[in-house]
């Protein structure tokens, strides 16, 4: 008896310390999706199988966004060991485009009340704006990727296609009885609930009461994500060559450096290599900080060379994978990479002070109103002659006539020119 007690109360004790160390990872994908998108996805997916998280839950409350970037969020979600959870939240959002194929592709479909998937038919930017594709060969392809995502998850084959070749849009209820998702709920916590014992991805899902955190992302891609937005990237763009262009058409303001930094910035955000475009950065950092330093645009080079170096810093060093790179690498990298230009940074900032101060000082000319000197040639009101001050030659003139050998007060100063007269017993 005492036995079966002690088994009793050992089950569920180790059932409790299993549920309450249960977590779940919560990631969301807002806006557009773009490649930082992806790589937020992908850091998110990591993170989870490093830390042994339940699942991973993707919120998605999108427009939609880039078909390669979505195609990459699908083959990381095949790929990785954490189970995948896609829900279309909260009350209100949108999983249009390809926030329905990556919800078609999550080991498990969820929405919130009040909220609707669908209209996925590709569009592409012209002139005239935003214009759908018609294209077979690019449709059927779309197509295609949708179906084979519904049928893979046992989800409905024929709505995955109509969502592109009809633009069908649907809300939570009609999509759970037409068979697109598994589930409906209201909150994260009645979802977990719900998902409860669910088999995927070779496991059994224990997140009934489970605590859930949210990832952040990594700065790098903090700032990738804001690149990234259309908006953005395409004024970037803009302003860089309207800088561009006035730099080279009126050098010395250092508008070319702006622009070649905002043309750079752009091209980052429309989907450029990164790690090509920080190198680049970091490079052009560089060469700015040794241009300062050798030929003085009082700190104008300067400030443009540390901005470089820190902004294609961040872009570069990968510091958002734990399975990849520990911490102390990530430390290392950034160490190296932005101790130097915050040491040339605090130098300029002091270079720039000293010489605000100087400027600042009283003028020259200040100093000498009022100083005596003593005359070398006779000065005439007509022609004037040279007088030493403070072991200094200066011409000097007079409304008066001064023998040599005289000592005057310099009264001004007109040019190069000192004006000076008698100077009283």
């Amino acid at each position: 008896m005492k036995l079966l007690t002690f088994l009793a109360f050992f089950f569920i004790l180790s059932f409790f310390v299993h549920t309450a160390s249960a977590q779940v990872l919560v990631v969301e994908l807002k806006d557009t999706i773009t490649s930082a998108s992806a790589g937020i996805v992908s850091e998110a997916l990591d993170t989870a199988r490093v830390e042994g998280d339940q699942a991973l839950i993707i919120i998605l409350n999108t427009p939609g966004g880039g078909l390669t970037e979505t195609k990459q969020i699908l083959d990381d979600i095949d790929a990785s060991p954490v189970p995948v959870i896609g829900y279309v939240y909260p009350k209100g959002a949108t999983a249009w485009s390809a926030g329905t194929l990556i919800l078609l592709g999550t080991d498990i479909a969820a929405m919130a009340p009040n909220t609707i998937m669908g209209s996925a038919q590709p569009v592409e930017v012209t002139s005239q704006g935003l214009q759908p594709v018609t294209e077979p060969k690019i449709v059927n392809a779309v197509v295609a990727l949708a179906q084979e995502k519904a049928r893979e998850h046992g989800r409905n084959v024929t709505a995955a296609g109509e969502f592109i070749t009809k633009n069908l849009n649907i809300d939570a209820e009609q999509a759970k009885a037409y068979n697109v998702v598994e589930v409906v709920s209201p909150s994260i916590e009645d979802l977990l609930t719900k998902v409860d014992g669910m088999k995927v991805k070779g496991r059994v899902l224990s997140t009934s009461g489970a605590a859930f955190h949210y990832y952040s992302p990594s700065i790098r891609l903090s700032v990738l994500n804001i690149l990234s937005n259309p908006i953005l990237a395409g004024l970037l763009l803009l302003v860089g060559i309207f800088a561009l262009v006035f730099g080279l058409t009126s050098p010395g303001y250092g508008a070319e450096i702006f622009g070649v930094i905002s043309i750079s910035l752009g091209l980052i955000g429309l989907g450029f290599a990164v790690n090509i475009a920080a190198l680049f950065l970091i490079i052009l950092g560089i060469a700015l900080l040794l241009f300062e330093v050798h030929i003085s645009t009082f700190g104008l080079m300067g400030i443009a060379g540390v901005i470089c170096v820190v902004m294609g810093s961040i872009l570069l060093v990968p510091i958002g994978y734990p399975a990849l790179y520990s911490i102390q690498f990530q430390t290392t990298m950034l160490i190296s990479l932005l101790a130097p230009a915050i040491v040339f940074g605090g130098f300029l900032a002091f270079a720039i002070y000293k010489m605000i101060q100087i400027r600042r000082r009283k003028p020259v000319i200040g100093e000498i109103v009022g100083g005596v000197a003593e005359t070398i040639d006779p000065i005439t009101p007509e022609a004037a002659g040279f007088v030493r001050y403070q072991g200094e030659y200066w011409k000097a003139r007079s409304e008066e006539r001064i023998e040599p050998g005289t000592k005057v007060v310099i009264t001004g100063k007109d040019g190069a020119v000192l004006i000076v007269r008698f100077k009283e017993t």
